[in-house]
């Protein structure tokens, strides 16, 4: 893993109309990089591009669905039109979620979480490794989650699609390791963004003031990839959970279980009535 310097570096980066795509698109225009940025929202993206004209960077955008194949290829072809098949970074930041227990989920929401969350990352790097070999000190950087290493109940489909990406981004650093090509996971806890207002199904509301800002997110994962770290984990609580998961993994279940079943007012297992 390289030590690097964001700075005039051809990035291309998903989920940029808000959030924290948002704040990394500003903080690395700041630098003086120049961006792709890719979200549906158009509007939020001619919104970005304005407010960061003075920076010494430069952002351009392409709006569509990152699940769709051919508008994946046309990222592929505007890099290889526009920066002559040349890419230094690429950010999979783009995510949906969904709060709902599993028994209550459809089909359709699994796929469209999996297909979001796991797979356009996944075929996002494979039609962009060939430009990421022609790039300087290159490297992908994929926006996981605390919940990535340790399941939360009523998460259980984005567990599922954010412990896929972490098995693949380690298994594709040692891949790519020997064409020097870093893998860096970055993986936030609560992040204050629009997440919860935008989820599949469950609470639309906000986090609590005391989840992270999605700038200290972003400048958290700056610094992750200029000091080529393969993994951080961006919050005390998270890696002490992560710990107890580890070290602990019954008793954290149990307390979790109990903690779903309060906040659900689901019976104890001691209470519920049987046949025997």
């Amino acid at each position: 893993m390289a030590k690097r310097k964001l700075h005039d570096k051809r990035i291309l980066l998903t989920g940029a109309s808000s959030g924290i795509g948002y704040a990394l698109a500003v903080q690395l225009a700041s630098l003086g990089n120049r961006l792709l940025v890719v979200a549906r929202r158009e509007q939020r993206l001619k919104d970005l591009v304005h407010a960061t004209v003075d920076l010494p960077g430069s952002i351009e955008y392409l709006s569509g669905d990152l699940t769709d194949p051919e508008f994946r290829g046309s990222m592929v072809t505007w890099i290889q039109d526009e920066w002559s098949g040349t890419l230094d970074v690429l950010i999979n930041n783009a995510g949906i979620g969904s709060i709902q227990s599993f028994s209550k989920s459809s089909a359709e929401h699994v796929r469209k979480i999996m297909e979001v969350n796991f797979f356009a990352p996944l075929e996002l790097i494979r039609g962009h490794l060939h430009q990421l070999r022609s790039g300087i000190q290159p490297v992908i950087c994929n926006i996981g989650s605390v919940l990535g290493h340790v399941a939360l109940p009523g998460k259980s489909e984005y567990c599922a699609s954010k412990f896929a990406l972490h098995g693949f981004s380690d298994a594709l650093r040692a891949e790519l390791s020997a064409e020097q090509i870093d893998v860096v996971l970055v993986s936030p806890s609560t992040t204050r963004s629009e997440f919860f207002t935008s989820v599949l199904a469950g609470a639309k509301e906000q986090p609590s003031s005391r989840a992270m800002a999605a700038d200290v997110v972003a400048r958290k994962t700056v610094k992750a990839i200029e000091k080529g770290q393969r993994e951080t984990i961006l919050s005390w609580k998270a890696r002490m959970g992560i710990w107890q998961d580890r070290f602990f993994p019954t008793w954290l279940s149990n307390q979790l279980g109990r903690w779903y079943q309060r906040q659900n007012q689901l019976p104890q297992n001691n209470e519920r009535n049987t046949d025997d």
